[in-house]
């Protein structure tokens, strides 16, 4: 599993978030406080406090290199 920090502070980066993700085969796993949704989920996203950044767990046994640069207009940047 490899995680990761990402902010979606707007309705667009959610829309965009979920389409870049859903071509990939993984199981994707946000975590926000004591919630835990698919990361596909798009109506899921939507119930969760989008100011914070959030916890993306990526369920693969490797690290993706495509799949990071998908990921790095999402990733939070403290």
């Amino acid at each position: 599993m490899t995680t990761y920090m990402i902010i979606l502070e707007s309705v667009n980066k959610v829309r965009s978030f979920v389409n870049a993700i859903t071509g990939f085969n993984y199981a994707f796993e946000i975590i926000s406080g004591s919630y835990s949704l698919n990361a596909k989920s798009i109506m899921g996203i939507f119930a969760l406090d989008l100011n914070q950044p959030l916890e993306l767990r990526v369920h693969v046994s490797v690290p993706d290199p495509h799949l990071e640069s998908v990921l790095e207009p999402y990733l939070y940047k403290q």
